[in-house]
């Protein structure tokens, strides 16, 4: 079946709904649709009819969804689902309800120095993830970033990215997008991470500047420069760039890979150095300041890679000596004929030409004077690009004064007021206001770091902000906070939502089990395992200054632990009941709490046959509350047998 936009409003493969087409690339076409088994939107990328039959780029389209289906990441689109329908490939995938950075840029202009590199940590968190897990994009634009509507940004397109062991090639081929190619990718030559980070030099470069640094008519010439020219400063076209954003941009830009960063880790540190006003370090200092001076550049490229224009004929070589002239070069035949002067009329003609040019000047003038002063309609600019109202008012014959103003509705840099309204006649170079949207009214993130929970919500909402609390383990006390994004001075649209980390203490670890110990054993124990020791005596039948319990058994590091140690069983006089008789005898020990033990002897005397001869302890003695009493009961020998007969 050929994949076309017939596909609207059918099911694909038995189960996505196809609402309508989001966009169209060199290699697949990209759906809305309904996922009917989990009722959610995704994303279908479907392998459009030329490539569904090429064994290349089914190939890539697997590896695509290979790639990115391994990498589970906040800034990394998510995959969902493959597989192969109705004669051709397709990827199912997070639908993000926003626009690319591309169009972003596009569409805005140059992003606030913050947002430039708040937006180029999300890239880094992700292509760093990506990275040590062995991947590496090779496409990174801006084209292939997703905006989100709270601004979380989300990296796509893995569709060329390539495991670092992967020996898979395409012969003769420049992959990637010609203005941001890293200068390996402009060589053809082997890739690796920094080959990323390059290209995130670029869109840092276009996201602080509006443009890429490098541009040309043909891909060809703008590898070439990629190779051999060193790019600008963005503080040459944008003056307020930070020096040490600067540095961090060129850094990146490095021709040779070995000067630029090494990791995205290591550029993201820098990054956060420029967000709370630190100097970068000496090393990004010095190869930044290499890559202005040209420093790994590529000699001038040959004349047979990029075609000149062709030069002027050379001028004819003059006659050697004695060679004949042509006719009618110079020659003639005898003296030449005396003729009359004519620089006079050359000069009479001169005056007359003079004289009338004078008179058209100051005939136009006149005629401007008019023009100017007579009133003209003024053309409406509302709903129009701030830079395209400006061009229009300007061929009217306007000066346009822009005022920038917050709206909640209208997109930043779109006019929506004017001032005379349209079809209002003035003179022209009068002046027309133009009301110009900033986006919505914008608010400071404050800085709650270091707070308790309660002080920071209060902070939050009073700067009209909403917030998430998400609880993490941390050293430092319960219930203070130990982050924030976004980050605090972040400008963000009022009623965003601010995610603030609360500790909730250290993590908890098992106490060692003590009890049973004696309690200067126990102590010693906690406390080599960093854990403070309170004493609680309790009543027990344990030995004395035995640990009988311990709270709590799991706790933090240096938190205090309460035993409860044993301060040995009550004490009870033994009541004396030698003469009493057995039953006797075991219930008055039995009553003083006592725990009774029969030993019997053989008496002769009759008398003393079931009487309490001894005991131990004996009676008046100081002994444990159920411990034991032994006593000694007479017992008379049974009488001989009768003789035998």
């Amino acid at each position: 079946m050929a994949v076309s936009d017939t596909l609207i409003g059918t099911v694909f493969d038995g189960r996505y709904k196809i609402v309508r087409k989001l966009g169209a690339g060199g290699m697949a076409d990209v759906y809305l649709a309904e996922d009917q088994e989990l009722g959610r939107r995704v994303a279908i990328k479907i392998l459009n009819d030329r490539h569904a039959a090429d064994d290349q780029f089914i190939e890539r389209f697997r590896r695509e969804a290979k790639n990115a289906a391994g990498l589970s990441h906040p800034n990394i689109v998510s995959i969902y689902d493959r597989g192969e329908a109705e004669g051709t490939y397709y990827i199912a995938m997070e639908f993000l309800d926003g626009r690319s950075l591309k169009e972003l840029i596009v569409g805005r202009g140059p992003a606030p120095i913050k947002i430039s590199i708040e937006y180029a940590r999300q890239i880094l968190a992700a292509i760093g993830f990506a990275h040590r897990h062995g991947i590496v994009h090779r496409d990174i634009k801006p084209h292939n970033v997703l905006v989100g509507p709270e601004g979380r940004l989300k990296v796509t397109d893995f569709g060329i990215a390539r495991s670092g062991a992967s020996q898979m090639t395409e012969v003769g081929s420049i992959i990637g997008t010609a203005q941001y190619l890293s200068p390996e990718q402009a060589r053809g030559a082997p890739v690796d991470q920094t080959s990323d980070l390059y290209s995130l030099g670029v869109v840092l470069f276009e996201l602080l500047t509006g443009q890429v640094p490098f541009t040309g008519d043909t891909p060809l010439e703008i590898a070439m420069k990629h190779l051999s020219e060193p790019p600008k400063a963005p503080s040459e076209l944008r003056p307020e760039v930070p020096h040490d954003l600067d540095l961090v941009v060129l850094r990146a830009l490095a021709k040779d890979p070995s000067d630029r960063y090494e990791s995205a880790e290591e550029m993201d540190a820098d990054l956060e150095r420029v967000l709370q006003g630190l100097p970068v370090g000496d090393e990004t200092a010095a190869a930044a300041t290499a890559v202005l001076s040209g420093a790994g550049a590529m000699a001038a490229a040959p004349t047979s890679i990029i075609a000149r224009p062709p030069s002027a004929a050379p001028p004819p070589r003059p006659a050697p000596p004695g060679a004949t002239p042509p006719a009618g070069y110079y020659g003639y035949e005898g003296p030449p004929r005396r003729r009359r002067p004519v620089w006079p009329w050359v000069l009479a003609v001169l005056l007359l030409a003079a004289a009338g040019v004078a008179a058209w000047f100051a005939y136009t003038k006149i005629q401007d004077q008019l023009n100017n002063t007579k009133p003209v309609p003024v053309p409406n600019v509302i709903d129009l690009r701030v830079e395209l109202a400006k061009t229009k008012l300007t061929e009217h014959g306007f000066v346009p004064k822009v005022k920038p103003s917050t709206s909640e509705t209208v997109p930043k840099g779109v006019v929506f007021d004017q001032n005379p309204l349209a079809g209002s006649k003035l003179a022209k170079n009068s002046p027309v206001q133009i009301t110009v949207s900033t986006g919505p009214p914008q608010v400071p993130v404050p800085n709650v770091i270091g707070k308790n929970r309660d002080d920071a919500v209060a902070t939050l909402s009073n700067a009209g902000l909403t917030y998430m609390v998400v609880s993490v383990h941390s050293p430092k006390p319960p219930d203070t906070v130990t982050g924030q994004f976004p980050h605090p001075g972040t400008h963000v649209k009022k009623g965003s939502k601010v995610q603030i980390n609360v500790s909730t203490g250290p993590q908890p670890v098992t106490v060692p089990n003590v009890v049973g110990q004696p309690f200067d054993q126990a102590s010693s124990t906690l406390q080599n395992a960093g854990f403070g020791v309170k004493r609680t005596n309790v009543d027990s039948n344990q030995p004395a200054d035995t640990v009988v319990s311990e709270s709590p058994t799991s706790a933090a590091p240096g938190s205090t632990i309460t035993l409860s140690v044993s301060k040995g069983p009550k004490q009870s006089t033994v009541p004396d009941v030698t003469s009493e008789d057995e039953a006797s005898a075991k219930s008055d020990l039995q009553s003083a709490g006592f725990k009774v033990v029969v030993q019997r002897q053989t008496v002769t005397d009759p008398g003393l046959d079931g009487i309490v001869l001894s005991q131990s302890p004996h009676g008046g003695m100081k002994a444990d509350q159920g411990s034991t009493v032994t006593i000694v009961v007479g017992q008379t020998a049974p009488p001989p047998p009768p003789p035998t007969p």
